[in-house]
């Protein structure tokens, strides 16, 4: 096997791999045949996961792992790599969020979310990487979200973890500069059509529902699944790769705009308890790939409006500014 661009009958280890992207991404790759260990908190998802994956033509192993500990994913590493024998690529696909304004949430949920969406996939590379040193080659892929590139009011933690994963990508290949056979690649989304909403914390008392511009979770399993035969550093689905240029060089309009979009949003949506999601325990049973919100072809109706929509706004937010300062 080519170590730089491998066949996607790979060895794959995947954590977040019970429901959504994680599990999405795993079917996909057992289509093509490659062997996968599963991890996530949530025993029943990553048994349905696995189910599917065997059905679809792959191997699938299990393994119950919290990552929020260093020293399970440094066992669940080693054990993955003896179960394969070696790991061609390791997908991080844990995320969790809150919901809410900062001030208004328990400050512990907040740690919650740094714990699970930054720190989490700190240990994944720190348990994987010496493995991929010492074999010669590997592919890293590090699921961040559009949330890496513009900030997101009423989820200041997420934002946090998400702009914190971007630049530990970069600089973990900065150190890597010298290792060309091993990959880092960052994949950012913008909204996908996952659970994520029902595993996540509310503080709101409006109820979650995902807005126009909502992938597939298929779309962005395909865009992973290429990574492992064309390893690149930043893969963007669902909005042009110049939006978060235009995103970065308007900041911090982007952020503006869409906390107004929540204080409205807020006030007319369907009002709702406040809950805590999946952010400390796993929910029971299987959660699935899709949140059940859309059908496939409103999805692609949505992502054309809403990508178009936020250009648009973008764009003309950003001309305004360089009006003013001249």
């Amino acid at each position: 096997m080519n170590p730089t661009s491998m066949s996607t009958s790979a060895r794959v280890v995947i954590t977040g791999a019970s429901s959504g992207i994680g599990a999405a991404t795993a079917i996909a790759f057992a289509r093509e045949g490659a062997m996968l260990v599963l991890a996530a908190r949530g025993k029943e998802g990553l048994d349905d996961v696995a189910r599917q994956c065997r059905e679809a033509g792959g191997s699938a192993e299990v393994r119950v792992v919290d990552v929020t500990e260093p020293q399970a994913v440094a066992a669940f590493a080693l054990e993955a790599q003896d179960i394969l024998g070696e790991i061609d690529l390791w997908f991080s696909d844990v995320g969790i969020g809150v919901v809410g304004k900062y001030a208004e949430v328990p400050l512990e949920d907040h740690r919650r979310v740094i714990e699970a969406n930054l720190l989490s996939h700190m240990h994944d590379a720190h348990a994987v990487l010496p493995l991929f040193q010492h074999q010669g080659h590997g592919i890293w892929v590090n699921m961040i979200s559009f949330g890496g590139f513009v900030a997101s009011p009423w989820s200041a933690a997420y934002a946090a973890s998400k702009f914190g994963l971007r630049g530990f990508s970069e600089a973990l290949r900065a150190e890597l500069h010298d290792q060309p056979n091993i990959h880092i690649c960052d994949v950012y989304p913008t909204f996908v059509d996952t659970p994520g909403f029902r595993h996540a914390a509310n503080y709101t008392g409006a109820k979650l529902s995902y807005p126009p511009g909502t992938l597939a979770p298929e779309k962005v399993a395909d865009a992973v699944v290429a990574l492992a035969r064309h390893p690149r550093n930043t893969t963007v689905i669902g909005a042009p790769a110049a939006m978060m240029k235009i995103s970065e060089l308007a900041a911090p309009l982007p952020a503006m705009l869409l906390g107004r979009f929540m204080d409205a949003w807020s006030k007319r949506a369907d009002r709702t308890g406040d809950t805590i999601g999946a952010l400390y325990e796993p929910q029971p049973g299987a959660s699935g790939v899709h949140s059940g919100q859309y059908q496939p072809q409103e999805r692609n109706t949505a992502l054309m409006v809403g990508a178009g929509l936020a250009l648009g706004v973008l764009g003309w937010q950003l001309m305004r500014r360089r009006e003013q300062s001249d």
